[in-house]
């Protein structure tokens, strides 16, 4: 798979493939999925052997072997009958070998993963937008055209049953004929079943397809959001995201229910309106001008509906933020008895939502009850006016048609009432559609993830006058910012609050990219790296870390599923967890829940570093890793820092200086700006700044600093 990659310009990452040493070997999907990851275009499909020996211009194809292996078809020649094979397993400079059908059907499974360039705009780049929807819609068209022939046979049915009762009444109870009888009997029977097996396999169409539409979407919308910049979840609740996100649901409801109700009742409608016309066209001219009159109500209140009901989803979209919020954040609400608050600004919240509810339910009462008297007219007035039309018709054919009429004239009433309600429908869904937009079409990572250059990263890194404003701030993070870590190396990084510390670790994971100056890992400008596979050489801990719901394995080697337990176990025991993960009842098969109650601060920080070192990152960053240790577990994460720091970079930002005495240079920050950068002792000669953090952190060393006096009590209690 990589040769094959590599032939199309891309790289593929052995650790992105979710696949351990004890386990099976990977499936074709499995591969393929790899591949597309990548940013290749990628299929896995199954080949018979005419089928290979044509593909003489398709580039390699990867063939998967019996016994696990795999083999690279770099050529074909249908004259011969032979392809050409590569072995990747051999020397780079072995020749191809040419294989008959014979030999290779022995050895291959019949399984290949085709491979090329993705030229063409990928469906998760394409702005989520109904003319999205409408093409994955018509991605079914094989579907929906079973679909809509059940649909016209089906309507085609409805018209016998009418038909036959009219012929009751015209000629069986007129002539008392019980021959005719029995015929219709068995034709209704004979037409009832088969519209019954017709109706069955509809709908069981309709759920395979409303359940692939589900599927789409939901991946579509979740690839999306893992693919948006950090920053935008910092500036936007977890809850706003959730609600806006979840509006998908209403859009998968319309699409699956009442749109596509609607568009087979027309369907439906096609084939009565013509029979009702021919059964009598006064009344069937009613039915239509009662539905156009429906139609122009609801379009009448069309715009201030849509006003009013995007005040609605924006007070909604409130509401959920401050319940996320408040969700979120329960500690600190239980820890600080801010329950009254929450309450109160939950209960405006709640108070608004409800407001701009009952407006739009009030002001969409009056369509709906201005149209009541057309629906109606439609049913019984039709009715009404047919038995006046039947006690004038002195053939008396109109009694047994009236029947038939009213019979079907319910049938088009519905779409035809459906469709004028559609539009309303279609309203709602484009404000869903917009509310599911303005999160998911956001500015992507710049395609970073799935594009370019993956180097061999040793870890040296070098800031060349960087210069980086975060949006919406006057003052830059970090101002004309120069120094350089050489490989192997460990970098402390120190200064007051603000200073640009963690601005400067944002830079390095590629979370803001919108710097000026040059950045570069080893030579190369971090913007040109491939994002994904630049986190993945990094290794990350910070101050406050997630784990996830699951065993301290499944954290522990999150990042590389495939790896086994005796991994988690190293891991663990260089990050100094280890000795506390063994005193819990099950291990490392210690069920951990949302929020990690059962575990401290310390055991969650040295859980956090385990899960950074698993990757074996060439360059870690310990972003105040140790500031939620307690003394003895940071005495012993401190005396495993050579170990850590052995044959990788590291950077560590700390406030407490005793962890950094051992770094190969501490970089002093000041207001965004270097002030100094050098060996602790160094520093603790030339930088005024660096020495009174120093003094501060230990002046109860000081034997000759005099008790400071106790400071008042800021407030009055």
């Amino acid at each position: 798979m990589i040769r094959a990659a590599r032939f199309h310009g891309s790289e593929l990452d052995a650790r992105e493939l979710r696949h351990g040493a004890s386990d099976p070997p990977p499936t074709a999907a499995m591969l393929s999925e790899w591949a597309q990851n990548a940013g290749l275009w990628s299929r896995a499909v199954r080949l018979r052997w005419r089928q290979l020996v044509r593909m003489r211009d398709s580039g390699p194809v990867v063939l998967l072997l019996r016994d696990g292996n795999a083999a690279l078809m770099v050529a074909a020649d249908p004259q011969s009958n032979l392809v050409q094979l590569w072995d990747p397993r051999g020397p780079a400079t072995q020749k191809p070998v040419a294989v008959d059908e014979l030999l290779l059907t022995h050895a291959w499974t019949g399984e290949a993963i085709l491979l090329r360039a993705d030229r063409r705009q990928s469906p998760e780049d394409t702005p989520f937008s109904l003319a999205w929807l409408a093409g994955i819609v018509l991605g079914e068209r094989k579907a929906l055209r079973d679909i809509a022939i059940a649909s016209l046979t089906i309507s085609v049915l409805t018209v016998f049953p009418p038909l036959i009762v009219m012929s009751v009444v015209n000629r069986v109870l007129e002539f008392r004929s019980v021959s005719t009888l029995v015929l219709l009997s068995a034709l209704i029977v004979v037409v009832t079943l088969y519209e019954t097996m017709l109706t069955y396999a509809r709908r069981l169409i309709v759920a395979v397809v409303g359940a692939r539409l589900d599927a789409q979407l939901s991946l579509r919308i979740f690839s999306r959001l893992l693919r948006l910049p950090i920053d935008y979840f910092e500036r936007h609740p977890a809850g706003e995201t959730m609600y806006r996100t979840m509006q998908v649901n209403r859009v998968r409801e319309f699409l699956t229910g009442k749109l596509l109700t609607t568009l087979l009742d027309l369907i439906t409608l096609a084939v009565l309106l013509p029979l009702l016309f021919y059964l009598n066209a006064f009344l069937a001219w009613i039915v239509v001008a009662c539905a156009v009159a429906i139609l122009l109500i609801i379009v009448a209140f069309l715009r201030p509906l849509r006003a009013l009901y995007l005040n609605v989803t924006t007070a909604e979209t409130l509401k959920s933020a401050a319940l996320g919020e408040t969700i979120f954040g329960i500690r600190t609400v239980k820890a600080l008895a801010l329950e009254p608050q929450r309450r109160a600004v939950w209960d405006e919240r709640v108070a608004q939502a409800g407001r701009w509810r009952l407006s739009f339910q009030r002001l969409s009462n009056w369509p709906q009850t201005l149209v009541l008297p057309f629906e109606r007219m439609m049913g019984l007035g039709v009715i009404l006016l047919g038995a006046y039309v039947a006690m004038n018709d002195p053939t008396g054919y109109m009694v047994g048609a009236l029947f038939a009429f009213m019979m079907l004239s319910q049938r088009v009433a519905a779409p035809l009432v459906g469709l004028a309600r559609l539009i309303e429908d279609v309203e709602e869904v484009g404000a869903a559609i917009g509310e599911i937009g303005s999160v998911v079409n956001r500015p992507l990572e710049n395609h970073a993830s799935t594009s370019g250059m993956r180097p061999a990263i040793a870890g040296a890194i070098r800031f060349e006058d960087v210069t980086f404003t975060y949006p919406g701030s006057a003052m830059p993070a970090l101002e004309q910012v120069s120094f350089e870590i050489p490989a192997g190396t460990t970098l402390g990084i120190v200064g007051k609050s603000g200073s640009g510390k963690s601005t400067i670790t944002r830079l390095l994971q590629g979370i803001n990219r919108d710097y000026q100056g040059q950045l570069k890992i080893d030579g190369s400008d971090l913007r040109e790296i491939n994002l994904r596979y630049l986190r993945q050489s990094f290794g990350v801990v910070l101050q406050d870390n997630f784990l996830f719901r699951g065993s301290i394995r499944d954290n522990i080697i999150a990042g590389r599923p495939g790896l086994t337990l005796a991994d988690a176990v190293m891991a663990a025991r260089l990050a100094g967890a280890e000795e506390f993960i063994e005193r819990l009842p099950n291990g490392f098969e210690t069920y951990i829940e949302e929020g990690s109650p059962n575990l401290s601060g310390g055991q969650k920080q040295r859980l956090a570093i385990a899960r950074a070192l698993i990757q074996d990152p060439r360059l870690l960053i310990l972003d105040e890793a140790t500031s939620a240790l307690d003394p003895e577990s940071e005495a012993i994460v401190t005396a495993n820092l050579q170990r850590i720091a052995h044959g990788r970079t590291m950077v560590i930002v700390s406030h407490r200086l005793s962890t950094l005495t051992t770094c190969d240079n501490i970089l002093v920050l000041e207001r965004g700006r270097v002030a100094d950068i050098g060996p602790h002792q160094v520093l603790l000669e030339r930088c005024l700044i660096y020495r009174q953090l120093w003094a501060q952190q230990n002046r109860h060393m000081n034997r000759n600093v005099a008790h400071a006096a106790v400071a008042p009590a800021p407030f009055p209690r």
